[in-house]
């Protein structure tokens, strides 16, 4: 048997336990997560890729941010070889090309996932402070919440 310490009172219970027995002070329920990973491949990158003209739904925070990084990482990469290449920019300009659609799309579901528009993303400053936001518990306007947290 594990234990925790109480919410209240600091005294240590065991998680089981719904409320301390010291001080009576509740403690903190199981989430429940939905059924199946809210990534299937396991890789953010890969799965904003696969679902590149998907619209409807919802991406996690994690999946959006991890997509942006990697993204970044490739077009640097794709920079310095056409530097040292000296092929005027044509594999960084072709990475960007390939990428365009699947960065709107995973934008737009991350809007989706704090339950605001796609259309947003049009707004610069403003987009930047939703897309950082954590996801609206339970299920929105756009299907249920990835994390599965009710």
């Amino acid at each position: 048997m594990s234990m925790v310490f109480c919410r209240g009172c600091a005294k240590e219970i065991s998680t089981l336990a719904v409320a301390c027995p010291q001080c009576g002070a509740p403690q903190a329920t199981q989430q429940s997560y939905a059924q199946g990973p809210a990534i299937a491949t396991g890789n953010p990158y890969v799965e904003a890729f696969k679902n590149y003209v998907v619209f409807q739904g919802r991406a996690t925070r994690r999946e959006y941010w991890m997509f942006f990084l990697i993204s970044l990482c490739v077009s640097i990469g794709f920079g310095v070889v056409d530097a040292l290449l000296q092929t005027g920019g044509i594999l960084y300009n072709l990475y960007s090309l390939v990428a365009f659609l699947p960065s709107i799309a995973v934008g737009v579901r991350r809007m989706h996932d704090t339950d605001r528009s796609g259309w947003w993303m049009l707004l610069p400053i403003v987009n930047l402070v939703f897309l950082a936001q954590d996801s609206q518990p339970g299920p929105n306007r756009f299907g249920p919440n990835r994390k599965g947290i009710n």
